[in-house]
């Protein structure tokens, strides 16, 4: 991939980035998506549209980024472009390459739903650890850890999945801002010196009145949206809040209905844990905060991004059927009432303690350490007890 100018171009792998690290700040907290330009000023946007596309160079930090994610770009962009020849409807390529990748990753986020959900049914064990060593911090990790280790379930299962999700982003976001608006992307076509795809692009870019590049190799267009560039019904695009997206919007809503589907069935007791509720808030806040980014990504960025949340959508429906979609504003539906999802989760049985090694019956790792000072003391005056009697 070509590498873009500093300055507002990185704005939008900067926000995935970011997003990224966030995701994994919370994986590492326990239980509870590229170089490239696009979205920026349209100088930028021209500049990169009329170089044409080049594998990236480690030559400095962003080049690294790039050069690292240029894999996978390719990767995609080659079934892209594969799928645009076949289609002849750019939207459609997106729809189908993004279904394409979820089949693909079908393993990966089912054992992220079964594991979300075993960890929310070990619930009630976990709150009744949590009074048995109510202020011992300590012994409460090492009573959970043992408990998921019987269980054979695995917290971070859960979350590290979203990492993976949100990472895929960045050579993603490229594909679109710079595979779709650039005059020539031949050389990503190229593996190894073999050339997959001739695009037969121009010899050259051609610029219309306001320097704008109007020859990509690739048509961005399709249903009359530029699939390669923001898109947005309400203000100007180019900047955070500058303008209003119905694609971000529907994106938004979607998310709220997987998060909400993720969460634990409400109780009565939940109600009253005030976790519970900020997780709750959370799952209504945090979906739109793709409204705030929706007029610097490009259309095609939130197209994919649309098709795969109504993928996981589908895959939560049939492993853990509404989970706590419901009550919504204290109205539930019928269709959601007693319904028993197609591939229910249970909880795995206990291992038998007869089948694993024998433990000390220390709980803690301060009691091992503890038990390891005192046999060394015992080991030190029981050598000097033994010098004593030979000089006796």
């Amino acid at each position: 991939m070509t590498l873009p100018r500093p300055g507002r171009a990185w704005i939008g792998p900067l926000i995935l980035i970011a997003i990224a690290l966030f995701i994994a700040v919370a994986c590492a907290a326990g239980p509870t998506g590229s170089p490239g330009a696009s979205g920026s000023p349209a100088a930028t946007q021209t500049n990169q549209a009329a170089i044409p596309l080049q594998p990236a160079a480690p030559d400095n930090p962003f080049g690294l980024i790039a050069w690292l994610f240029t894999p996978l770009f390719q990767a995609f962009f080659i079934v892209l472009v594969l799928l645009d020849k076949a289609t002849g409807n750019i939207a459609i390529a997106i729809v189908l390459m993004t279904l394409l990748l979820r089949i693909v990753l079908i393993p990966i986020f089912r054992r992220q739903t079964v594991s979300t959900k075993r960890t929310q049914l070990l619930a009630p064990e976990i709150k009744e650890i949590q009074k048995r060593y109510k202020g011992d911090r300590l012994k409460q990790q090492d009573a959970q850890k043992q408990l998921y280790a019987e269980r054979g379930i695995n917290p971070l299962a859960g979350c590290l999945p979203a990492l993976l999700q949100i990472l895929l982003l960045i050579p993603m976001y490229s594909v679109f801002s710079q595979g779709l608006q650039n005059y020539n992307p031949q050389a990503m076509l190229d593996i190894f010196g073999f050339r997959l795809v001739d695009l037969q692009c121009d010899s050259a870019p051609v610029f219309n009145g306001l320097g704008h590049v109007v020859n990509a190799c690739l048509n961005p267009v399709a249903f009359g949206v530029n699939w390669g560039v923001p898109e947005v019904f309400l203000g100007t695009a180019g900047s955070l809040f500058s303008g209003l997206s119905l694609l971000a919007i529907i994106s938004a809503f979607l998310q709220l209905v997987t998060s909400r589907m993720a969460l634990p069935v409400a109780t009565q007791a939940m109600a009253d844990d005030p976790n519970v509720r900020i997780q709750r808030q959370m799952a209504f806040l945090f979906p739109f905060i793709s409204l705030t980014y929706g007029s610097i990504l490009p259309a095609g960025l939130f197209l994919y991004w649309i098709v795969s949340t109504l993928f996981s959508i589908v895959q939560q429906y049939l492993i853990i059927g509404w989970g706590g979609m419901f009550p919504l504003f204290g109205w539930t539906p019928g269709f959601a009432k007693d319904h028993t999802p197609r591939f229910p989760v249970v909880l795995p049985p206990p291992v038998d303690p007869a089948t694993r090694p024998p433990k000390s019956a220390l709980g803690g790792a301060a009691e091992k350490r503890a038990a390891a000072a005192d046999k060394t003391i015992r080991h030190k005056e029981r050598g000097r007890q033994s010098r004593r009697g030979r000089r006796r």
